[in-house]
């Protein structure tokens, strides 16, 4: 008798963050792998845009509108979700944006938001979707963190601590959830090319990066694709039941430099 019951032909997917970035490069990947996708943001329009073209490529997409800061919003968006595509069977959160300040000089309400977002707003969408999870016997459990748990960046004070408590929560549900059918996984990008700061004007892009190089946090000018970090989601969703991948970081590769001939 195996272990493991398989997976259901059909797996309902939540993601949140999904009008751009990761989250949108995972609703277009999981789509493509079969899964219905349920895309939760703000800018709903954007998630709309999403959703016609995994639509018009023969997947399915529903969008509702998603504050993982608002307790309410992420009720009637698992709600609704559930109502369209029936019980997730996988849940990614992804949603999140960051400020490049120093923390001494931030208004402790605007890193009380990062936090809000970043960590609160994950477990929002956790008291939601897990007990039916633990319920049913199955489920995946993903969590977009960040590499600045490995090694800190400076001038993001606000977003290292909000991933840190978030991945100090995940691992805490790992022990938990062990031995229910339920999956927590991370996974924990490195320096990727969204939305993620892209308002900042040029002179506080100039610090920042200048910031790194100092910390040798910039070994090399090459980033993520949102694309990038989606596979490794699906990789994570897509392991056979029996198996966990509880962890995976993901690290811009540099470019390769052909050695020097002798001469």
């Amino acid at each position: 008798m195996p272990r493991f019951e398989p997976q259901p032909r059909r797996r309902p997917a939540l993601i949140t963050g999904a009008s751009s970035g990761i989250g949108a490069a995972t609703a277009g990947v999981l789509a493509a792998a079969g899964h219905p996708v349920a895309l939760g943001a703000r800018r709903v329009d954007r998630c709309e845009e999403i959703a016609e073209a995994i639509v018009k490529d023969g997947g399915e997409a529903f969008v509702h509108p998603l504050d993982v800061a608002d307790s309410d919003s992420v009720r009637r968006f698992v709600a609704a979700a559930t109502g369209s595509f029936g019980a997730p069977e996988v849940v990614v959160s992804s949603a999140g944006d960051l400020s490049a300040e120093l923390i001494h000089g931030m208004d402790s309400e605007e890193f009380a938001a990062q936090l809000q977002v970043h960590l609160v707003g994950a477990h929002r969408l956790v008291s939601h979707v897990a007990p039916g999870m633990v319920e049913r016997g199955r489920g995946d459990l993903v969590f977009v963190s960040s590499d600045v748990v490995r090694a800190p960046r400076p001038r993001m004070g606000a977003y290292v601590a909000a991933k840190h408590g978030l991945e100090g929560m995940v691992r805490a549900m790992q022990m938990e959830l062990e031995g229910t059918g339920v999956r927590v996984s991370m996974v924990r990008p490195g320096p990727t090319m969204t939305g993620m700061g892209m308002g900042w004007d040029a002179r506080t892009t100039e610090l920042v990066l200048s910031d790194w190089a100092k910390w040798g946090l910039a070994r090399h000018p090459y980033f993520l694709r949102p694309e990038d970090v989606a596979a490794a989601v699906a990789a994570v969703v897509g392991a056979p039941r029996g198996t966990h991948l509880a962890l995976i970081e993901v690290q811009p590769e540099a470019a390769v430099t052909k050695p020097k001939e002798n001469r």
